[in-house]
């Protein structure tokens, strides 16, 4: 069975750091590309950052200079450095994934990032 479970989230205070990441299993080497989403309460879910296999990696306008994706093949795990957090980055991050051999998207459950002090 795929899975992708995201870690890593929780409760920080403006202009901090957290570091999410998200682990895939049951994959068999089958991902391109690994991507983080979020989706704050009213909100439509907005792209934050996407890695393709290979390595080239697109933001989302709203994080660029502050978040930084990065993938470890060998774990099949992706990462997301969140950097000068604010209070609008709140949301639910969730992991995605697509492969070469499915047309579906994967989706983890999603991890809670609260910025408030």
């Amino acid at each position: 069975q795929r899975q992708l479970v995201e870690s890593g989230g929780g409760l920080v205070q403006p202009g901090g750091s957290l570091r999410l990441s998200c682990a895939a299993s049951g994959f068999s080497g089958s991902i391109t590309d690994m991507a983080w989403f979020r989706q704050a309460p009213g909100k439509e879910r907005e792209l934050v950052a996407v890695i393709i296999r290979g390595g080239r990696i697109r933001y989302g306008d709203s994080v660029k200079g502050r978040f930084t994706i990065s993938r470890d093949d060998a774990k099949n795990t992706v990462y997301l450095q969140m950097n000068s957090l604010k209070p609008e980055d709140t949301a639910v991050y969730v992991c995605n994934a697509k492969t070469f051999d499915s047309i579906r998207d994967y989706w983890g459950q999603g991890t809670q990032v609260t910025v408030s002090s």
